[in-house]
C-alpha cells in the first residue's frame, strides 16, 4: 500500500537543482524518509537518473555509524562523484552528524550536485544554524498524512469511518498498516513514549520525567484553550507541585516545539493591528499522539476537529494566528463595556487573509449568530469561513460569510481559494 504524497513530491520537484540544500524537516515517524528515499527516489529514476548517481545514505542506521563522522562522511560521498553528470544527495537523519553545517557547506560547492537531507529536530534550522548556511537552505516541512492523504485507501462510501479513525488515531502513516483498533493504540502509545517523550528527554538531558510528562497530559487535555507558561504553572501548584517553576515549564515547551510534537499560536488583535503576546494556543502536529498521552481518553471531536484544522492550514503553508476582536456593547445597566470576541484562526499566505471558525455543528440560528458574531465584526473584505462537521453544500449567506463541511475543506487543497 503506498500513499502517495504529491503535494510534497511537487515541493521537491519545483525546488529540484535550485543550487540550495533542500532540508526536509518534521516529526519522526512522519514520512520524511519515505517521501525521500522511495517517492523521490523514484521520481528521479523515471525521468532517467541513474541510481548509481543517486547517493543516498541512512546516518541512522548502524551500518553506517562510521559516517557520523563528517570528514569520514564527505570522503564517502565524493569518492562517489566520478563524473560531470548531476548527482543527487540523499542524507537522512543529518542532524546526527557532527559539524554537519560545514559539512553540507562543503559538499555544496561541488558544482554537480543537489542535496537533500531530512532532520526531526528544529534545533537543527536554530538562527544560529541558519547564519551559518548563509542562505543555502530551503526548508520543506513535512507533516503526518493529512486526511485526503490517509482517506485515499478508504472505500468511497467509508469517509465517515476514515474521519473517526483520523481524529482518533491521527495521521502516523504505520497507523494503516495496524490490523485492529488495539493494535493502533498500542503503536501509537509505544511511539510516543519510546520515541517522541525519550527523544526530548535525551536530547535535552530532563531530569524530571513526571513533570513533563505531567505538562504533555496537561496541553493534552487543553487544545483550543488559551494558556501560557504562568498559567500552567498556577496548575501544577493546583495539583500540589510546587517545585516547577513558570521558567522550567516554559523550557518544557520549547522542547516540544523544537521536537516538532507541538505547534503554537499567538493571538492577533484585528482591529489594533497588533499582536497579544500572551495568553496564547497550542495544537499537536498529530492528534493521534495528542490522544494517546491520554490514553484515548477525552474525544473531544469539536477541538480535536479544531486541531485537525489548524494543522492543516500549516500544511498547506500559511502562519496561523488566533484572532481577536473587540466590541463595544450595552451591559445590563446599559453602560457601554468592551469585550473580546475570538476568532479560532486567522491564515495569511502572502498577500492572502482568510478568517476562519471552527464549529462541531450548528443546529439553531442561535449558534449560527454566535459563531458569526465575530466575523461580522471584522472590517475589512478578506474572506471569512465557517467550517462545520455537517456534510453540507458549500454556501455563502448575505453576510458574504461561507459555510462549508469539514470534509470538503480538508479534500480540496484549494478549498480556500473559491
Amino acid at each position: 500500500m503506498e500513499i502517495k504524497r504529491d503535494y510534497y513530491l511537487n515541493k521537491l520537484k519545483e525546488r529540484e537543482s535550485n543550487g540550495l540544500i533542500k532540508i526536509i524537516t518534521g516529526i519522526r515517524r512522519c514520512g520524511k524518509s519515505y517521501l525521500l528515499n522511495t517517492i523521490f527516489y523514484n521520481y528521479l529514476l523515471s525521468k532517467g537518473v541513474k541510481n548509481s548517481h543517486i547517493i543516498m545514505i541512512a546516518l541512522d542506521d548502524l551500518d553506517n555509524e562510521h559516517l557520523l563522522n563528517p570528514k569520514e562522511l564527505s570522503k564517502y560521498v565524493k569518492n562517489q562523484i566520478i563524473d560531470k553528470e548531476k548527482y543527487y544527495i540523499i542524507l537522512d537523519e543529518i542532524q546526527m552528524v557532527d559539524k554537519f553545517v560545514a559539512l553540507l557547506n562543503g559538499l555544496l560547492r561541488i558544482s554537480n550536485v543537489d542535496i537533500y537531507v531530512t532532520g526531526s529536530n528544529s534545533k537543527f534550522l536554530s538562527s544560529d544554524i541558519a547564519t551559518e548556511f548563509r542562505g543555502r537552505g530551503d526548508e520543506i516541512r513535512v507533516y503526518s498524512l493529512s486526511f485526503a492523504e490517509f482517506s485515499s485507501v478508504y472505500e468511497k462510501n467509508m469517509l465517515s469511518k476514515a474521519w473517526k479513525d483520523y481524529y482518533t488515531y491521527g495521521g502516523l502513516p504505520l497507523i494503516l498498516s495496524q490490523s485492529n483498533d488495539e493494535a493502533k493504540m498500542d503503536y501509537l502509545t509505544s511511539q510516543t513514549q519510546n520515541v517522541y517523550l525519550n527523544d526530548v528527554i535525551e536530547r535535552n538531558n530532563v531530569q524530571n520525567k513526571e513533570e513533563l510528562a505531567s505538562l504533555v497530559e496537561i496541553i493534552s487535555s487543553s487544545i483550543g484553550s488559551l494558556t501560557n507558561p504562568n498559567k500552567l504553572y498556577n496548575t501544577f501548584k493546583s495539583m500540589g507541585n510546587l517545585s516547577i517553576t513558570d521558567k522550567t515549564i516554559n523550557n518544557y515547551l520549547g522542547y516540544l516545539e523544537e521536537a516538532f510534537l507541538i505547534e503554537k499560536s499567538n493571538r492577533y488583535d484585528v482591529k489594533g493591528k497588533k499582536y497579544i503576546s500572551t495568553p496564547l494556543k497550542y495544537y499537536f502536529t498529530d492528534v493521534g499522539i495528542r490522544n494517546s498521552l491520554l490514553n484515548f481518553r477525552q474525544q473531544e471531536e469539536n477541538h480535536i476537529m479544531e486541531n485537525i484544522i489548524y494543522i492543516e492550514l500549516k500544511r498547506r503553508g500559511f502562519s496561523v494566528d488566533v484572532g481577536v476582536v473587540e466590541v463595544r456593547e450595552k451591559n445590563d445597566y446599559n453602560t457601554k463595556t468592551s469585550k473580546q470576541l475570538e476568532i479560532d484562526f486567522i491564515a495569511n499566505k502572502g498577500n492572502n487573509k482568510v478568517y476562519i471558525q471552527s464549529a462541531l455543528n450548528m443546529p439553531t440560528a442561535e449558534k449560527t449568530t454566535h459563531e458569526q458574531r465575530s466575523l461580522l465584526n471584522i472590517n475589512d473584505s478578506f474572506k471569512k469561513i465557517i467550517i462545520v462537521k455537517d456534510d453540507i453544500k458549500r454556501k455563502r449567506d448575505e453576510n458574504g460569510i461561507i459555510t462549508m463541511g469539514v470534509y470538503d475543506f480538508l479534500l480540496d487543497i484549494d478549498s480556500l481559494d473559491y
